[in-house]
């Protein structure tokens, strides 16, 4: 091999002294990545700080939510404070009309006149709240608003007619607060008539 053949196979594969070592596991001519230990500790402090920061908001998070649903208990449990107020105001007033009936030995009227004026007390308080009575009398039965409680026989009536208002129900906007519970009419001879002409529209429809 000649000088000049040997110091060319020297500079393809520079071994000597001055080559970098390689790493066990790295790929050779694979740059490795130093990391001063300034730099570590710096990042060490960047995760901590991370974290602390992460422990505050969680802590800040728990702590809205229990006051959240704190303060929702305290609505719910005093939301109705000033209906009930009002309430007991007009509880003043038939107590005071109770109480002047007995000592001043009033009539019938009189005391039931002071009693009306009272319930109309009561609807117009309702009725500032947004309460309204459901309509039930000549209505056909709704489910929806009322409970039947008896069925009567009445020709007179179409079946399933209301005729009879036992107790009464109301509603705040769409929502019903309490059904009316009702009489309803029992007509057989309507139900008889419906499904007659029922039937016939049927024959009517196949022929």
């Amino acid at each position: 091999m000649s000088k000049k053949e040997h110091a060319k196979e020297h500079e393809a594969c520079p071994c000597g002294e001055d080559a970098a070592p390689v790493a066990p596991g790295q790929a050779e001519g694979e740059d490795m990545i130093s990391i001063k230990s300034s730099e570590v500790l710096a990042l060490q402090e960047q995760a901590k700080d991370y974290k602390d920061k992460y422990l505050r908001v969680l802590a800040e998070f728990e702590n809205a939510r229990r006051r959240q649903e704190r303060d929702k208990a305290e609505f719910v449990k005093y939301a109705n404070e000033g209906l009930i107020v009002e309430f007991l105001s007009v509880l003043d007033d038939l107590e005071r009309s109770v109480t002047t009936a007995r000592e001043k030995h009033q009539d019938y009227e009189s005391f039931i006149h002071g009693v009306e004026i009272v319930m109309k007390r009561v609807y117009d308080l309702l009725k500032k709240q947004g309460v309204e009575p459901i309509e039930s009398l000549g209505k056909m039965f709704d489910p929806h608003s009322h409970e039947i409680l008896m069925q009567s026989p009445s020709p007179e009536h179409e079946h399933g007619t209301v005729i009879q208002e036992l107790q009464k129900g109301y509603r705040i906007g769409d929502k019903v607060l309490r059904t009316s519970k009702v009489a309803v009419a029992m007509n057989t001879s309507s139900v008889a008539a419906e499904e007659r002409s029922q039937d016939v529209k049927e024959e009517q429809t196949e022929k």
